[in-house]
């Protein structure tokens, strides 16, 4: 199976949405190996624009991305897959040996336009607004639903 790379912009705050994320990483370690890759966040000041935060986060991100890598950007205007259609675009990956798979979460004010054109494709999770944590927290679940389905297990009914 291909490795994953979870990059986000800064730590998981909320307890409770550490403690799933933590659990359903744990449990994605069962079926590959993966990278949990916290960047930076750029402090928010009264003398810098919204833009300059997320160009600057984007240039941080970029610094941990590898030749080769699959990136899937997290973004509100991308793509909604069901459960099966996101274990159908991993399997189809691993099958055309990519580099690892790439999953890039930015930030409270998201991610900048450099990181969305240069990522493979984008990603979004629902039409409904999610904070960035929450983002990681779904994200972690869908992975593995994602691996239980290509597996055959019965976590996904």
């Amino acid at each position: 199976m291909i490795s994953l790379n979870f990059i986000m912009v800064d730590r998981t705050r909320a307890s409770y949405i550490k403690e799933g994320e933590e659990d359903y990483l744990r449990r994605i370690r069962r079926f590959t190996t993966y990278k949990r890759t916290e960047v930076k966040p750029v402090k928010i000041s009264g003398g810098i624009s919204d833009e300059e935060v997320i160009h600057r986060e984007g240039l941080n991100i970029l610094e941990k991305i590898e030749h080769g890598d699959y990136l899937i950007a997290l973004d509100k205007g991308g793509r909604q897959y069901s459960s099966e259609g996101l274990a159908s675009l991993h399997r189809r990956l691993s099958v055309e040996n990519r580099g690892q798979i790439c999953f890039i979460i930015g930030g409270p004010l998201g991610l900048s336009q450099e990181i969305i054109k240069k990522a493979h494709q984008t990603l979004s999770l629902s039409e409904m607004t999610l904070t960035h944590e929450m983002v990681r927290l779904v994200l972690a679940e869908q992975v593995y639903r994602a691996f239980t389905i290509i597996k055959g297990h019965k976590y996904h009914k």
